[in-house]
């Protein structure tokens, strides 16, 4: 019922980057919405009268249904088709955006926003799998590079669109009209997906649904977040966070035994006998997890030790997320003449090179080369990401392709999250541990020292950045052993 006549058009050869063009509605949207809502966080505190733990669910809510459903999303792709998805993905965001603007409560809000979440899953799951089925290897490199591009950029303008918006207060909407304003931009995408994109293909054999393994993978998955969301507030010996933790491991173990006993898993380990495929995925993990860990402690850095304002602090993380748009088409063309282990390791040597020279910062450092550093770390970004999305999508069979789509974008969404609560928590307990040497026993206590706090921030930052660089490494390092394996790792996957 989601597909008009007009799929006819199809046929033609340059349709694709109609597809594509259409795929990239919704990327923008769903990744716009990731940082422009945040925002509008402070706004909704003193407009609702609500404390600060309940405001971040604001945030929270859609970044932890994002998070747990994405695999399941991508499952559902394989077997009821993709672009039945990516149109119904359209249709609940546009719907999810609208009831944000219109919440009257709090509670209503962070329903809304778990609605939003669930549309922007489905987009997100599905988009790169449509662009691999839908353009040729040799193509296939740009036109994710061009899906990374746009989405670095809709990331970077989320937060000065969402307060410009904020400030003009359109029509009297004050804060609403950051979610009104993807309502428009929904319903266009919606009409072009009906129209535009690619007639789904009958499955060559009809599987069942593992509903047994989709609600304990997700339920494990939340409750992983959770405890390491929650345990820089309660610390891990808290009895929440073990709870937490406890739930985690006995989720996920039933869940490991219930997917090695159904016929059709909701999460086919047969992928990661795939040598690409689970390479791509974890160093994807890992370049995430640094660029947000990065976009996280920066202002801390910047604006708690350096003195700049919060907009000055936003300015200079800017080049970060340009460059990396600016390189992403790029490098998806670079790779796709040259292969993908070219760039994906080069990439990630320049962002350990990066990673490492900001180790070196002090309290007086030279703006400038300061600003060098994150456009070189944006470089390596763009360089790396969609030569490794097209490695890794180019590694599976064509009936696994919203499965693997719907786990690569669970790795990213994975190193958002964990990039920002373990380097929080590392940073956290590092300065923690420093004043605990120097007589002060609570970090928040009004009595600590601004220069003490400061020096312990300095240390768990640079803890932090080391790590980073370490990630960086060991993915490069993965990445340049990736050539020739797949082909025979995927001949291995069919025989089965």
């Amino acid at each position: 019922m989601f597909i008009l006549p007009l799929h006819f058009f199809s046929s033609n050869t340059n349709w694709r980057w109609f597809i594509l063009a259409t795929v990239l509605i919704g990327a923008t949207m769903s990744a716009l919405d990731v940082s422009i809502a945040n925002i509008a966080l402070p706004t909704l505190k003193k407009y609702y009268d609500i404390p600060l733990s309940l405001d971040e669910w604001v945030a929270m809510a859609y970044m932890l249904t994002l998070t747990i459903f994405l695999p399941l999303f991508g499952r559902l792709a394989d077997m009821f088709g993709r672009t039945k998805m990516y149109n119904l993905g359209f249709i609940i965001f546009t719907a999810g955006s609208a009831l944000c603007g219109l919440a009257p409560t709090i509670g209503f809000m962070i329903a809304a926003r778990i609605t939003q979440a669930v549309g922007a899953g489905l987009l997100q799951a599905n988009s790169v799998a449509i662009i691999t089925q839908s353009f040729p290897k040799k193509e296939l490199g740009k036109a994710i590079g061009i899906q990374g591009s746009v989405q670095a950029i809709s990331m970077a303008i989320g937060p000065f669109l969402g307060g410009l918006l904020i400030n003009l207060n359109l029509f009297g909407t004050q804060w609403r009209s950051i979610f009104y304003i993807n309502v428009p931009i929904g319903i266009l995408g919606t009409f072009a997906a009906l129209i535009i994109l690619p007639k789904d293909k009958k499955p060559k054999v009809k599987e069942r649904m593992d509903y047994a393994g989709s609600i304990t993978f997700a339920a494990a998955l939340l409750f992983l977040v959770l405890a390491l969301n929650e345990a820089r507030k309660l610390g891990w010996e808290s009895d929440t966070i073990i709870s937490y933790l406890a739930l985690f491991v006995t989720f996920f173990v039933v869940f490991v035994v219930t997917e090695r006993k159904f016929s059709f898993p909701m999460m086919d380990f047969k992928l990661y006998k795939i040598y690409d495929f689970t390479a791509g995925i974890i160093t994807g993990f890992f370049s995430y997890y640094v660029l947000f860990g990065v976009l996280f402690i920066m202002p801390f850095y910047l604006e708690n030790v350096l003195g700049f304002s919060a907009f000055a602090a936003g300015a200079m993380l800017t080049p970060m997320p340009i460059t990396m748009s600016l390189v992403a088409p790029l490098a998806g063309s670079l790779s796709d003449r040259y292969g993908p282990q070219i760039m994906t390791s080069l990439g990630m040597l320049v962002c350990a090179g990066a990673s490492f020279c900001l180790i070196f910062c002090s309290r007086t450092p030279h703006v400038d080369l300061l600003i060098f550093e994150f456009a070189v770390l944006g470089l390596g970004m763009g360089l790396f990401t969609p030569p490794n999305n097209s490695s890794v999508m180019g590694s599976v069979p064509e009936e696994r392709l919203g499965s693997a789509g719907g786990i690569l974008n669970m790795m990213r969404a994975s190193g958002n999250v964990f990039g920002i609560d373990l380097s929080g928590l590392i940073i956290t307990s590092i300065t923690a541990a420093y004043l605990s040497t120097k007589g002060y026993f609570h970090i928040n206590a009004l009595n600590v020292p601004h220069q003490l706090r400061e020096d312990g921030f300095m240390k768990g930052f640079v803890i932090v950045l080391i790590i980073f660089t370490l990630m960086c490494l060991i993915s490069a390092a993965l990445t340049m052993t990736k050539k020739g394996r797949t082909k025979m790792a995927k001949e291995h996957f069919l025989s089965e």
